[in-house]
């Protein structure tokens, strides 16, 4: 069985910062792509930022230049820090990890519960 599981989230005020961190976990042979996503109230699940096992980083327009995607291979965890946040960064943030499982034959994309992020103005 294979687990992602978010962290880090929280309530900041505007201008603040937070780090989101995010792990994969279980029977699963090796991660390639992973990222983060949100989704706010009432709207569609958007991309903030996405890395590859090479560490190839693409970020939403919204984002660039305030957040930043990193991740710890040898950890199987991604992590997001989130600078100067505004408060439509307000959403739950979603990691989705691309994995091999044990015993399978494709890559699967997993996704964690979720963490909340709020910024008040």
């Amino acid at each position: 069985q294979v687990q992602v599981v978010e962290s880090g989230g929280g309530l900041v005020q505007a201008g603040g910062s937070l780090r989101l961190s995010c792990v994969a976990s279980g029977s699963f042979i090796s991660a390639n792509a992973m990222g983060w996503y949100r989704q706010a109230p009432g709207k569609q699940r958007d991309m903030v930022a996405t890395i590859t096992l090479g560490g190839t980083t693409n970020y939403a327009d919204s984002v660039k230049g305030r957040f930043t995607i990193s991740r710890d291979n040898a950890k199987n965890t991604v992590y997001l820090q989130m600078m100067n946040l505004k408060p439509e960064d307000t959403a739950v943030y979603y990691c989705s990890a691309r994995l091999l499982p044990s015993g399978g034959i494709r890559w699967s994309d997993y996704w964690g519960q979720g963490t909340q992020v709020t910024v008040s103005s």
